[in-house]
């Protein structure tokens, strides 16, 4: 079924899903719901809010019709989210998964890959926000909720996800191995799990709750507090 042509114009922040299809017309069927229309151009529903349908207000429910001028939104920053707020982030971003962690973030990760449904299951058990730039991933309806991943570089995603979110910043709590909370602990009952004088060179020590990981302020320590002093500079 033929319904006509409608015209969709997305935010600038959209524009890198469509490309030159951006205010081009659009067939539609009668049928197919806007969420469907904006979908098939390209973009994930976690990246859109408001959806204008001649300049009202619209669900992504909306059956357009020929002739319509749709005004598609990126997703209001910072995001209102249920509490507590926690993510899981695919193989493809184990960097900003620790880099969440290290800022005392819920951040689950899976590596190996587990698959998309296994992903998306977990998503939804948990209910933990899937971070992924993989825009079929976050198309999956299981989901609890999702949001794309715009950047390659580690520092930029960092970025992103902090200002979309706001999540609460508790540096230095989490393991960046496994995600789990970490302890003070007593120099004498880890000493024979440090490596060769480290143990003399240092006297403040955290283990974590779960994997039993070691951490100290070592040569890495200097790297790592700038990413946190940053982050709370900007974010906090």
């Amino acid at each position: 079924m033929n319904a006509g042509e409608i015209t969709v114009e997305f935010a600038p922040e959209l524009r890198v899903f469509v490309g030159q299809r951006d205010r081009t017309p659009v067939r539609v069927d009668g049928t197919s719901t806007l969420g469907h229309v904006v979908e098939s151009l390209g973009v994930p529903l976690t990246e859109v809010g408001t959806v204008l349908v001649d300049g009202e207000s619209a669900a992504t429910g909306h059956i357009p019709r020929g002739g319509e001028k749709i005004t598609v939104s990126a997703v209001a920053r910072p995001q209102a989210c249920a509490e507590p707020l926690r993510f899981l982030l695919d193989i493809h971003l184990g960097t900003l998964a620790r880099r969440l962690r290290l800022l005392g973030i819920d951040a689950a990760y899976e590596n190996p890959d587990i698959g998309d449904a296994a992903l998306a299951s977990r998503s939804a058990a948990e209910q933990r926000v899937l971070l992924s730039r993989d825009r079929g991933l976050l198309r999956r309806r299981e989901i609890y909720s999702g949001a794309y991943v715009y950047s390659h570089h580690p520092a930029e995603q960092l970025d992103d996800i902090l200002s979309r979110f706001a999540p609460r910043l508790a540096p230095w709590t989490r393991c960046t191995s496994c995600n789990g909370a970490l302890r003070p602990a007593d120099p004498a009952t880890v000493r024979d799990r440090l490596p060769d004088n480290t143990g003399q060179s240092y006297d403040t020590f955290a283990e974590c709750v779960d994997c039993g990981q070691t951490y100290w302020k070592g040569a890495h320590h200097a790297r790592l507090d700038a990413i946190v002093a940053d982050a709370l500079a900007k974010f906090a």
